[in-house]
Order: structure tokens, then C-alpha cells, then sequence
């Protein structure tokens, strides 16, 4: 089976993504004909002498008409090697949360440089953001290389200075590309024009990044969502616990323990749909029934291998969402896995500094699009773990207790 590569794009404003996406997809054939007759005649109405390939991608009428990506564009194909999903997001600074979204599911991160400006504000931004993710694989694509005449010295320039923001946002792997969306270098073949560039172009190095899953391997972890009590002649005494695997995998007759409560019993079977299974995987959608009798409501967790952590005061990193800035003392619903509970944010460390790359002293509450530590207060424990270690059970988000919007999104430290 056809492994798959999730991978979003961020930048700045105008550094091309949705062109690069567009080309992305036409080059490697994955484009039915009548999209590309539309966007040709669409290309035209414009007066360009070029096809318009961002028009493959940016599907709100407003995106279209201003030329730039407000919603996070989602978008699939695939190659004889890999299946890929893109989550084209926004590059103006009022939608970085929207970024927050694009990114939160990435395996990959493609960041894309302007290779007439530099590293950008944006840039930084995205680049500490998708170190805050954890998203193992960069590439920094550093486009628009034919308007600076191909220039090696241009391209060598941006990797340097990209070197401090690496090191600032954490940033393990990173590959350094250089692009023009819109003649096509190295975007699916290699450019005639850089013969000094000695890497893979961007598709091969999609095709070829290691994907690397750590929920895969992680202790188990199911959120429990719902309780299954048929209630029928044929299911009378029937009690199962229907849920994602969260991380790692659960066999028939193991023990498990239920969080927070600490109860344990075996596994007696594991049910996808009306088929039973010996194992089931990250990723899977089944439903659990124990040997002993215990217990279990939604919120609850089944865990096996090393326990979870119990916190009704932890520390988290938050991206604030909500167009109205924080209200201090406020009282939220924090939403982790299948738990709710009530909370507030009892304190905040440090916001941001995105020139300086790192965390400072707070100068008032939190607005759209701060980045923070904080610490919060929760009406019960969280059954969690450090987001690094598994982005379902470290992740959470906040939602206002009186008007019901989302305001933050965070990860548990």
C-alpha cells in the first residue's frame, strides 16, 4: 500500500505558495482537463501572458479576486511513490492561526523564502510555529529564483541567515530548495538554469523524506468517546468503549488501566464494526470490551505501557485564537481528547517575541495570533502527555464558557 505524506505550506505574503502548489499539481499530471481549461480561460480574462497555476488552489471568491490564500486550502495527489496531502495556508499575519490548523496534522512543512527578500518576518513566524508543532521534516524553498537571476550567492545568503532561525525554532531537518514556481525549476525536474544546485528537486524530496510517526510506536492511548449498551436480546450484557487509538497498539488479553481513575482489567475483545480483531493500531476506529466489569464514561482514557500524566495545573504553549484579545480571570471549556472540563488560564509567562525568537515578559493580555506559555487551572485532572511525545494527548483547545467560541489552541509542555 501507498504511503502517505502530509505536508503544509507557509511563507509570506506573496512568496508563491498557492503558484507553487498549482504547479506542483500540474507537473506531476495530477489536473483533469477541465480544471485546467478554467483556470487557462481564467489565466486569459486577467490578461496574463502565463497560466495562473495559484488559481488551481485558492477556491474562495475573495482569494481569487485579491490573489492571496485566506482558508487553509486542502489538497491531494499522488505519484507512483506516495500519496500526499497539502494544506495550503495563508500567509498574512491575521491568519497565522489558520496556519495552526494547516499544521497541526503535518508530517512535513514546506516554507517558502522570496529569494528577493529574504527571511521575512513570516517567515520567522511560520518557521517557530512549526518548531512549536513538532513537525519533523522542513523544506524551505526559496522561490522566485528567476528574478534574481538564479544566483547562487542569493540562495547561499538566505541559507545563512535561515541558520539562526533554525537553531531558535528548534528545527531538526531541513532541506534548502531552490525554486521557481512559476517556470517550474526544480519543482518537478531539475532546472537548466542552476547547475550549481546539486540536491533533489522538490517532488523527489517529497517522494523520498522519512515519515516518521512517533504515536506509532508510543504507549497506548484511547480516549474513550462513548459508551456502547445495545440493550437487545442478543447483546443483553454487552459493554463496549468505542474510540480512536491514540497512539501505539492494544492485543486481546492485555491489561489496561483506566485513567484518571486508575482501575485495570484485559482486553477481551476488539471490535471494528462486526468483524473482531487480535490487535488494533494507531489511527483505528474500534470498540473495546474488558473482562472485567468497571467503571467507564466518555473523558475516560484506556491506557497501557508507561501511565499518562495527571495534571489539573499543567503548562502549556498557546496560540490565541480569538479575534477579541484575553480576558483575564475568564473561565473556559478546555476540550482535550474526549474530556471536557472547566478552566482558566491562571497565569501567563511569556509571550512571544517573534524578531527575538523567544519568550518575554508579558505586556497586557493575550491578542489574535499570540504565541504563549501560560500556566492553567482546570476543575479536573488532565489525563495527558507532553505534546512532543504525543500530539493527541498533548494537544487541547479552549472554548469561551459564555460565548462558546474557540479563542486558543494549545500543547501541553
Amino acid at each position: 500500500m501507498m504511503n502517505l505524506l502530509r505536508f503544509t505550506t507557509a511563507g509570506s505574503v506573496d512568496d508563491g505558495k498557492s503558484t507553487l502548489i498549482g504547479r506542483l499539481l500540474f507537473d506531476s499530471k495530477s489536473v483533469f482537463i477541465d480544471q485546467m481549461e478554467a483556470v487557462e480561460k481564467s489565466s486569459q480574462r486577467k490578461g496574463l501572458e502565463r497560466i495562473d497555476f495559484s488559481l488551481l488552489t485558492d477556491g474562495l471568491k475573495d482569494e481569487r479576486e485579491q490573489g492571496i490564500t485566506i482558508d487553509v486550502a486542502y489538497r491531494y495527489f499522488a505519484t507512483p511513490a506516495r500519496k500526499f496531502i497539502i494544506a495550503d495556508t495563508p500567509g498574512h499575519i491575521q491568519y497565522t492561526r489558520n496556519m495552526v490548523t494547516g499544521a497541526s496534522t503535518a508530517d512535513a512543512a514546506l516554507i517558502l523564502v522570496d529569494a528577493r527578500h529574504g527571511v521575512v518576518e513570516q517567515t520567522r513566524r511560520h518557521s517557530f510555529l512549526a518548531g512549536l508543532l513538532g513537525i519533523p521534516n522542513i523544506m524551505v524553498c526559496i522561490n522566485k529564483m528567476d528574478l534574481v537571476d538564479f544566483s547562487e550567492e542569493a540562495y547561499q545568503a538566505i541559507v545563512e541567515t535561515y541558520a539562526s532561525v533554525q537553531a531558535a525554532a528548534g528545527l531538526q531537518h531541513v532541506a534548502f530548495i531552490p525554486i521557481s514556481a512559476l517556470l517550474g525549476d526544480n519543482v518537478v525536474d531539475p532546472s537548466p538554469h542552476m547547475p550549481w544546485y546539486a540536491g533533489p528537486t522538490l517532488l523527489r524530496h517529497l517522494e523520498t523524506v522519512e515519515v516518521a510517526r512517533p504515536e506509532a510506536t508510543s504507549d497506548f492511548r484511547f480516549p474513550v468517546q462513548t459508551v456502547i449498551r445495545p440493550h437487545s436480546d442478543a447483546h443483553h450484557d454487552f459493554r463496549g468503549y468505542a474510540g480512536r487509538v491514540a497512539s501505539g497498539q492494544i492485543r486481546v488479553g492485555d491489561v489496561v488501566s483506566v485513567q484518571p481513575s486508575g482501575l485495570q482489567s484485559h482486553v477481551d475483545q476488539i471490535l471494528l464494526g462486526d468483524t473482531s480483531l487480535t490487535v488494533a493500531h494507531t489511527g483505528q476506529s474500534v470498540a473495546i470490551t474488558l473482562t472485567e466489569d468497571v467503571d467507564i464514561s466518555r473523558g475516560d482514557t484506556l491506557v497501557a505501557g508507561a501511565a499518562p500524566r495527571l495534571e489539573s495545573s499543567p503548562q502549556a504553549t498557546l496560540c490565541w485564537l480569538d479575534n477579541q484579545a484575553q480576558r483575564p480571570g475568564a473561565k473556559y471549556i478546555i476540550r482535550h481528547g474526549s474530556a471536557d472540563a472547566r478552566a482558566m488560564i491562571s497565569q501567563v509567562d511569556g509571550v512571544l517575541d517573534i524578531l527575538a525568537l523567544e519568550f518575554q515578559a508579558p505586556e497586557g493580555p493575550l491578542s489574535t495570533n499570540s504565541i504563549s506559555q501560560v500556566q492553567l487551572k482546570t476543575t479536573k485532572p488532565l489525563v495527558m502527555d507532553a505534546y512532543r511525545q504525543n500530539r493527541i494527548t498533548g494537544s487541547f483547545i479552549l472554548v469561551d464558557e459564555t460565548s462558546g467560541a474557540t479563542v486558543a489552541a494549545g500543547m501541553l509542555n
